[in-house]
């Protein structure tokens, strides 16, 4: 099961909206298929792993990350082709969420007489398509917000002065992060002052969607994320956009989508973000607009990047503004957190824990 986990996780940021599946069939004591799902509309990792083991899968065992597909989609059923295969035992790491799948796999394969176990691993399976599992019972993106900040919480000085505050080698795991989602958001403001690319700088990386909030289409016609062409850019603006400005970012093939609220709603740039099928979006934005996504409970996880550097003064931006907490028993805490060094800075992972509102 860690072999059919490991060959899950290299197909992170190829798969989606579909989720990290890995199969390893043995027999005799002896791997004879491995297979991994690599692309959404493609074939499935128990397919892949079935075809590698040819007439040696009859008899074996099957070991898949998530319960094998019932239902026929753009691919055939899972549970289907893995008892045609003659397949007699299948080890199961979690079920599948998916209202239209949880059970039904399991269900086909014991009613063909299959041994099936589950729960092998199954925390690991869960934390690997954190993404997938949170999406396809929600519709909405899993968000990531991500911040490269000082030990005292700045994203730059009083002067503006912001590069560099983490390492290359901090910056390098961040350009790894863009390429394993789906979309990157900032607000028009880091357009204005850094004219940022938002690619991921990868060798044959996916370069995600790019999402700027600007309420007021303030966007310069010059901007990279304008003109560049290497990513699509979608911008959300509020409902008294320029229609001018509008048809102009139109012309050179920027989507331009408005909330119904003067402000752009983070609400809704995230239900539209969905019904477009976009189940994964990393935040790399000012204090404001990070502040605005989690005072609405939007934010899923937190990844920092903290360089040991002191700037302080309290004119120096930091990662998180907004109103904030009115009291400490008000303050949003983290769980399930990890630190790791990287490089000569930090990186800093949690969940966020929200009363409901």
């Amino acid at each position: 099961m860690n072999l059919a986990i490991e060959n899950a996780k290299a197909m992170k940021g190829q798969t989606d909206p579909n989720p990290l599946v890995g199969a390893v069939i043995v027999n005799d004591n002896r791997i004879v298929g491995v297979g991994a799902h690599m692309k959404a509309g493609e074939l499935h990792a128990e397919i892949h792993a079935i075809r590698m083991a040819g007439d040696h899968a009859a008899g074996g065992t099957i070991y898949v990350t998530l319960e094998p597909c019932s239902h026929h989609g753009r691919t055939g059923p899972c549970a289907e082709a893995i008892v045609k295969a003659g397949i007699k035992r299948v080890v199961i790491a979690a079920l599948d969420p998916n209202p239209i799948v949880c059970g039904n796999g399991v269900a086909i394969l014991e009613n063909a007489g299959i041994e099936v176990l589950t729960g092998v691993c199954e925390e690991e399976s869960r934390k690997m398509n954190e993404v997938f599992n949170q999406f396809i019972v929600e519709k909405k993106p899993f968000i990531t917000l991500k911040s490269g900040i000082t030990l005292d919480g700045k994203i730059a000085t009083h002067t503006a002065s912001s590069k560099w505050i983490t390492s290359s080698e901090a910056r390098e795991d961040v350009h790894k992060l863009r390429s394993e989602h789906m979309a990157i958001l900032v607000g028009v403001g880091t357009v204005i002052h850094d004219d940022p690319e938002l690619t991921s700088r990868i060798p044959n990386g996916r370069n995600p969607l790019r999402v700027i909030l600007d309420s007021s289409l303030r966007i310069p016609l010059d901007a990279k994320v304008v003109n560049d062409q290497k990513a699509e850019t979608w911008v959300f603006t509020g409902k008294a956009y320029d229609q001018e400005k509008k048809r102009m970012l139109n012309e050179k093939g920027i989507t331009v989508f408005h909330t119904s609220t003067l402000q752009t709603d983070p609400r809704e740039v995230v239900n539209i973000l969905g019904e477009n099928l976009i189940s994964s979006m990393m935040i790399e934005g000012g204090g404001n607009v990070n502040a605005s996504f989690l005072e609405h409970q939007l934010i899923d996880k937190v990844e920092l990047y903290i360089a040991p550097k002191l700037v302080g003064g309290k004119n120096a931006p930091t990662f998180l503004e907004g109103v904030g907490a009115e009291q400490m028993s008000d303050a949003v805490e983290l769980t399930d957190v990890s630190v790791a060094p990287i490089g000569k800075d930090f990186k800093f992972t949690g969940y966020p824990v929200y009363v409901k509102q």
